[in-house]
This record gives C-alpha cells, structure tokens and sequence, in this order.
C-alpha cells in the first residue's frame, strides 16, 4: 500500500499559539505545498512533528508538546526574513555586549 502524501499548514500572529490553518492529503497535499512555495511561505518536512499535527483539527491551537519546536521553526524562518518579535526592535546581539 503506497503511502499518502499529507501535509499541514500552521499560522502565527505572532501572539497566540499557532493554529492549523489547513490540512491535505494526495494531491491537494502537494497543491497546498505549492501554494504555499509560491506565497513564500518556508516549507518545513519532517515526519515525526507531522504525525503530531496531522491529529489536530483545522483551527486547533498547537498542543504545548509542540511549542518548543514550533518555536524554534518560526524563530528561524524569522531570521531567514529579516524579522524580529514584538518588542525586539533595536535590541543588540548578546555577542556584541561588553
């Protein structure tokens, strides 16, 4: 039996927890993916955190299991955007501190 293809799309505001904002399998799955792709919206693969959201609903907040790597996924898409969270602007890097 070949394995479906599934994918799930998360949405942050930035204050809240995120939420599944959709979820596909097969080939709505790869049309989602590359939706997304053309929005530029960064694509993460990894099977074992899908097995994780795939049991959530549509507008479910991630459970806190999840916040940790949530987290650190936004945090580093931020980065690889050039952005910052809420109340950071101007901060200096901790390695440029004396």
């Amino acid at each position: 039996m070949k394995d479906k293809k599934r994918a799930v799309a998360l949405g942050y505001n930035g204050y809240h927890a995120p939420k599944v904002k959709a979820k596909a399998t097969d080939q709505l799955a790869l049309e989602l993916i590359e939706a997304l792709s053309e929005q530029g919206a960064l694509i993460h693969q990894d099977a074992h955190l899908l097995a994780w959201l795939d049991r959530l609903d549509k507008d479910d907040e991630i459970p806190p299991e999840l916040y940790r790597v949530i987290a650190e996924l936004i945090a580093y898409a931020w980065v690889l955007e050039g952005k910052t969270p809420p109340g950071w602007q101007g901060h200096t890097p901790i390695d440029t501190l004396v």
